[in-house]
């Protein structure tokens, strides 16, 4: 497989209407589960003549299109999921992603075209595993997300070069090893490894000990730590800099669940931060002509500077932090080095920091962990960086990416926060009357109110609706738009893409999913 020539930027989508609004607004590649066998039950899913037309649409648009093939199958589903795969390998997708080491060798036997890309729900965690996998046949590998940057490090100066790494960078996060939670199966019979997760992690709880009945003690986030359950979501949208440095190939945003808008958004603003990147690092010039071959900044055991001591960042100071689990102390002592317990430790706390095996890291003899060359910090316009304000969605964090950001819980609003409305969705734009815009309706527009249209590898186009200027679908004059999918136009000098979402703020921000 050739190597990719610019970091991916991998975008979700629940239907055919979905991955076209990924391809538009920029997506490298989407990925999507047909009707059957895929991770997620609660979009439509895509119908093998919707694979057919979607891999039509992406392959003309220079796009890919990648298809979930990864969950863990009962005894009674394999004869099924090898008669799926022999009809799906004709309908020109260009990959599987798949978790078990069965279905792959399927795939090997009866699809050897498609490309193999190994799930998250694989949880590989270390080089080792990347490279049995790519042994079996795998060019891609999604890392467990309790990896750290350090780690996506370390496993990418330790795998060919011609291997992928896919790493999530926004949307929601399953915590438990990978996603595979066995949780939600257990305690409401929803198979998680089957798309009907029934998302216990953001639910409250307490524990009661076994002889003091009545008394609750509620795990929650403290100063201190406590991250049993998470329902926070990812944002690595500043920090897109540090994980393509680190390796990562892909950069995948989750939600195949979420809305043509939230796809269209977060993927222009992935892909758009991408671009700033190329160009800031040297690798293209603003018009997208390559300058030079795009090469991450890790450096391989078999480079010169591997192992010297000054290449050393707050990165690699807190390498595995993450996965291994620090104490609920600020602070992990240096090799070699004599420290105290800080005073107000709990009995607990420094029980925990006697026994972790993260107190002190020790490495082997001869073998170092994974540096990158320094380069500057890319910046990002400030509109950029609200983009993902601007979509429905959980408190932010980075994930398990840096050990020393910990991740938050908010099991007190698990519900998603929206400060933005998309109240129409551009269905033509023509330049009589210097320029008017036909719109379908989703929720109530006036003169006056200020909006956004948002389109594909440019920032918002903002917009004041003017007052007297509504014609209905027949060119009568209206006064207001009061009511959702109704098509009507207004003034609009500038020329807008169709299918753009057109958003407003929100008079009070309420707590509900797109």
């Amino acid at each position: 497989m050739q190597r990719r020539n610019k970091p991916e930027v991998l975008a979700p989508a629940g239907n055919l209407r979905g991955l076209k609004t990924a391809v538009d607004y920029g997506a490298d590649a989407v990925y999507c589960g047909g009707k059957a066998f895929g991770m997620r039950s609660a979009p439509k899913n895509l119908s093998l003549e919707d694979f057919e037309e979607g891999a039509r649409y992406a392959h003309e648009r220079g796009a890919r299109v990648y298809v979930t093939f990864n969950v863990l199958p009962r005894n009674n589903e394999v004869e099924a999921m090898r008669e799926y795969l022999g009809k799906l390998k004709d309908t020109g997708v260009d990959a599987l992603i798949v978790s078990d080491i069965g279905v792959m060798l399927m795939a090997k036997h009866i699809a050897p075209n498609l490309e193999l890309h190994v799930s998250t729900q694989a949880g590989v965690t270390n080089y080792q595993a990347a490279n049995a996998f790519y042994e079996l046949g795998a060019r891609r590998v999604v890392l467990a997300r309790e990896m750290d940057l350090q780690a996506v490090r370390d496993i990418r100066a330790r795998i060919p070069d011609d291997l992928d790494i896919e790493c999530f960078v926004h949307g929601a996060m399953c915590m438990a090893f990978s996603g595979r939670c066995l949780f939600s199966n257990y305690l409401t019979g929803r198979d998680g490894n089957h798309g009907e997760c029934a998302q216990p992690c953001r639910w409250k709880y307490s524990i009661v000990e076994e002889k003091r009945p009545g008394q609750y003690f509620p795990i929650e986030q403290t100063e201190e730590g406590a991250y049993l359950f998470n329902s926070q979501d990812m944002n690595m949208l500043a920090h897109i800099d540090d994980l393509i440095d680190s390796g990562a190939t892909s950069l995948k945003i989750e939600g195949r669940s979420k809305s043509a808008y939230y796809i269209a958004a977060m993927t222009n603003a992935y892909k758009t931060a991408v671009n700033e990147y190329m160009v800031q690092r040297g690798f293209e010039d603003t018009d997208g002509n390559v300058l030079e071959p795009f090469r991450d900044r890790v450096i391989r055991p078999s480079d010169p500077e591997y192992g010297k001591p000054e290449i050393n960042d707050a990165i690699m100071r807190n390498a595995d932090g993450a996965f291994a689990g620090k104490p609920d102390i600020d602070t992990v002592p240096v090799v070699g080095t004599i420290t105290t317990e800080p005073e107000d430790l709990s009995y607990h706390a420094r029980s925990t920091r006697r026994k972790s095996n993260t107190a002190a890291e020790v490495l082997p003899d001869g073998w170092h962990h994974a540096g990158v060359r320094p380069a500057g910090h890319i910046t990002l316009p400030d509109w950029l960086l609200d983009e993902p304000d601007k979509v429905a969605h959980r408190d932010y964090s980075t994930g398990f990416y840096y050990p020393e950001h910990k991740v938050r819980q908010s099991t007190d609003r698990s519900a998603y926060f929206r400060a933005w409305l998309v109240v129409g969705e551009v269905l033509s734009w023509s330049p009589e009357d210097g320029g008017r815009v036909t719109i379908m309706s989703r929720n109530k527009i006036e003169a006056g109110q200020n909006v956004e249209f948002v389109l594909p590898g440019a920032a918002p186009l903002a917009y004041t609706v003017p007052a007297g200027g509504f014609r209905d679908a027949d060119g009568h004059w209206v006064e207001a738009i009061n009511n959702p999918a109704h098509v009507f136009s207004m003034p609009c000098p500038q020329e807008v893409p169709v299918n753009a979402a057109i958003r407003s703020r929100t008079k009070q921000p309420t707590l509900k999913a797109e």
